[in-house]
């Protein structure tokens, strides 16, 4: 994957790009992090394009080959009467740290990461096409996926446990068991951490996580525009540099 953060930093150089192509930052962190609404503010200050891997997930389980797939896999129970994808059914078979939960995650996304990698593609192309300087690929198991490839540098979004359990609490009534169930069919926070380039805080204010993320952006050359005045402030919380993944 081209390093655009590493440790220097350096500003990505045209000569060193491909034609026509965007920089593009994956965005990770654990469920609640808060990374889509601190990817969401940093598109409001700049022209940089989010692409929300969830929703292209959303969008993929709806297509008719795809479904087809699913209900030679899992069976009609997954399936409303209607014919579309019970997703909570679903979630119940995959999300788990058993072997059965296991063999059945690894048949989804066996089924559906290739169509959304296709789908963020071809986002990202069409992003390029209509004038964003960059893109924000908002995917919570980017890593796991191996989208990553797509990126050029990876940024995680650090939030405490308490303020994740709260925000998931309050937006889908999970429980901490809920949570711990669905964290366990993701790579532990602390080796997203680790396989990432920089570390921003969203123990705060969106907006000052958001200022983080558009500092580091600024900083890796990644785009340019006029800094915002409390851009000197910001600096001192600006990101955290980790050396290169491996």
């Amino acid at each position: 994957m081209p390093n655009l953060a590493a440790m220097t930093c350096e500003p990505v150089s045209e000569s060193h790009s491909t034609p026509g192509r965007i920089p593009v930052v994956g965005i990770v962190g654990g469920i609640g992090s808060g990374k889509s609404a601190v990817a969401r503010w940093v598109a409001t200050q700049a022209n940089i394009h989010v692409i929300d891997a969830d929703r292209l997930g959303h969008e993929a389980l709806m297509a008719g080959d795809l479904k087809a797939s699913l209900r030679l896999k899992f069976g009609d129970d997954i399936f409303d009467s209607q014919g579309e994808v019970l997703r909570g059914a679903l979630a119940r078979r995959v999300f788990g740290d058993t072997g059965e939960h296991r063999a059945a995650r690894h048949m989804l996304e066996q089924i559906v990461h290739p169509e959304i990698e296709r789908r963020i593609v071809d986002e990202i192309r069409r992003a390029a096409d209509s004038g964003s300087q960059a893109v924000l690929l908002d995917a919570a198991v980017l890593l796991e996926a191996g989208w990553q490839r797509q990126c050029d540098a990876v940024v995680f979004i650090e939030t405490p446990d308490d303020v994740r359990l709260e925000r998931v609490r309050l937006r889908s009534g999970w429980t901490a068991e809920e949570l711990h169930r669905r964290e366990a069919s993701q790579l532990s926070l602390t080796d997203k951490r680790k396989q990432s380039d920089a570390v921003v805080s969203n123990a705060g204010q969106v907006s000052d996580a958001g200022q983080q993320l558009l500092n580091f952006l600024r900083g890796c050359g990644v785009f340019s525009c006029k800094p915002s005045p409390e851009s000197s402030q910001q600096l001192s919380i600006a990101s955290e540099f980790l050396p290169p993944r491996p």
